[in-house]
């Protein structure tokens, strides 16, 4: 959120990985020896009882495609229950996926990737005749085994069996069920968070999902000059955000309190707010929960539209973090917790550099490449400048970067996300009744491509009905994904101020903070 209601309104505005069985289908049209059409790659992602989470990978080879169709069938009864990436659909054992319009284009050798959740009973086996726009592109079975010679009419004297030599005869294809082997077991406690593909796992290679709640208060009381955070932090109210069973909490931080700019009260700056901050963090992981530090507020003069306030300082919701300042303080917050990969980085609250610039492109160019934005009034940090001062550290800590429009746009973020050397980036959703995209038709066109190549985290989820319906919805398309989420905020604000989970910081949960509450209950065992 842009700023508490201490002084204004709001302003509105699954499966553990399992060893991977893959399958590599390569071929033309009977009777062919073109190049085939196509190569597809089917892989188990993850499996458990009685379900399993799939991909299929498709290659073009053949001419430049403007839309496209690829179909298969499942041998063993399988059932699709949901897909990304394609519109998926299917009628019996047959499933077509369909191109979105995002990916429609499929040049010359290009790629594109879907995936999905299905159901399966007996033996998982996988599909081995594929099409794409009804062209077959496989042999009908996987490549590796040595193909039957063709039989001749008159039968082949038997010989006898030699140790010494390879049999004639293929040998019995091997089965197709993923091994049985044990997924990876969770790690105890707090994870030290990485990226596989599009899951978070923790160092024994386990996939995790972050769920949780924010906790408020370290952006906005240091620089309001009444101490570090709003409300106690000791062990006992941290230990009842345990007690809902939430796996992770963010914390958001503001800059010039870190840096110990003389704005701030000498109590609240500098080294006194630094402590402050990695005690949270000890009692957050001592709870054996993911401590996502993030920063919220930041300096920089800006008084163009939507603006939060016109105070140079860092005392509201900027458009974009200012270079003069923020690549500092992510410096300084990753050499403080660079040996400690449990602790989590999180770039910058909400950008809205949209709300500035003229232009999609611009906005989108500003947010990863920073410098001189138009309509911002001050030199930027780029997403790219963030990360270059985390990585400059040695720093190999989970970092997680938002999209624009207040983190609720999403949509071009494959497209300009920064590059990482220790490639452990994920993306940074934020999600409210009130914004633009806050409904399954927009969560399916523009969080599902995100969520198919990249862990995808919802940093903030809430709504200002003092109720729980809408975050309901979004959960359940959460859920249903594998993804993570984490409520705003543990606060004991009043709810037609702002979404506050709770009315005491024993856990007693509002209204509003009850579905929450409930629900991650309910998700652990």
């Amino acid at each position: 959120m842009r700023h508490p209601p201490r002084l204004s309104a709001l302003l509105a505005g699954a499966a553990l990985t399992m060893a991977s069985t893959s399958l590599a289908v390569m071929g033309t049209a009977s009777g062919a020896a073109a190049a085939p059409a196509c190569t597809v790659e089917y892989s188990v992602v993850g499996q458990w009882a009685g379900g399993y989470q799939g991909a299929v990978t498709v290659t073009n080879n053949s001419a430049a495609l403007n839309g496209w169709s690829l179909g298969f069938a499942f041998p063993a009864g399988q059932v699709v229950s949901q897909g990304w990436g394609g519109k998926w659909s299917q009628s019996g054992a047959a499933v077509t996926v369909v191109n979105e319009s995002w990916n429609a284009a499929l040049a010359t050798g290009a790629k594109v990737t879907g995936g999905f959740i299905a159901s399966w009973t007996g033996a998982n086996t996988a599909p081995t005749a594929f099409t794409l726009n009804g062209t077959p592109c496989d042999t009908g079975a996987p490549p590796t085994p040595t193909p039957t010679p063709t039989p001749s009419t008159t039968a082949p004297t038997p010989t006898p069996t030699d140790p010494t030599t390879p049999p004639t005869t293929p040998p019995t294809t091997p089965p197709t069920t993923p091994p049985t082997s044990p997924p990876p077991t969770p790690v105890t406690g707090a994870p030290e968070l990485g990226v596989t593909g599009n899951k978070f796992t923790d160092q024994n290679g386990a996939v995790r999902r972050l769920l949780g709640v924010n906790r408020s208060g370290g952006e906005f009381m240091c620089v309001q000059g009444y101490g570090f955070f709003d409300g106690p932090v000791d062990d006992a109210s941290v230990k009842a955000i345990a007690d809902w069973k939430a796996n992770t909490v963010r914390i958001p931080l503001n800059e010039e309190c870190w840096l110990g700019l003389d704005n701030i009260k000498p109590e609240y700056r500098g080294t006194n707010y630094i402590n402050a901050v990695k005690d949270l963090v000890t009692k957050v992981l001592a709870h054996g929960m993911t401590p996502v530090v993030e920063l919220h507020w930041t300096h920089g003069q800006y008084t163009g539209n939507s603006t939060g306030c016109s105070d140079v300082h860092a005392s509201c919701q900027k458009p974009m973090p200012g270079a003069q300042y923020t690549p500092a303080f992510w410096t300084s917050v990753a050499n403080t917790f660079k040996n400690d990969k449990r602790v989590v980085f999180d770039l910058f609250n909400e950008p809205y550099p949209d709300r500035a610039t003229s232009t999609v492109t611009q906005a989108w160019s500003c947010w990863r490449d920073g410098g001189t934005c138009p309509g911002i009034g001050y030199e930027v940090a780029g997403m790219q400048d963030l990360v270059d001062a985390v990585r400059s550290t040695g720093a190999k800590n989970l970092v997680l970067v938002p999209g624009i429009a207040y983190s609720n746009d999403l949509s071009q973020w494959l497209t300009y996300r920064p590059t990482d050397p220790a490639e452990n980036l994920a993306a940074a959703w934020h999600v409210y009744n009130f914004n633009t995209c806050a409904d399954e038709t927009c969560w399916n066109n523009t969080l599902a491509p995100v969520a198919a190549e990249v862990p995808l985290l919802a940093g903030e989820i809430g709504e200002n009905t003092c109720g729980h319906a809408f975050i309901d919805r979004v959960m359940k398309w959460f859920d249903d994904r594998g993804l993570s989420y984490l409520g705003w905020t543990w606060n004991t604000w009043n709810c037609n101020s702002g979404p506050a989970l709770i009315s005491s910081y024993d856990g007693t949960p509002t209204a509003f903070g009850i579905g929450l509450r409930d629900h991650l209950r309910a998700l652990t065992p």
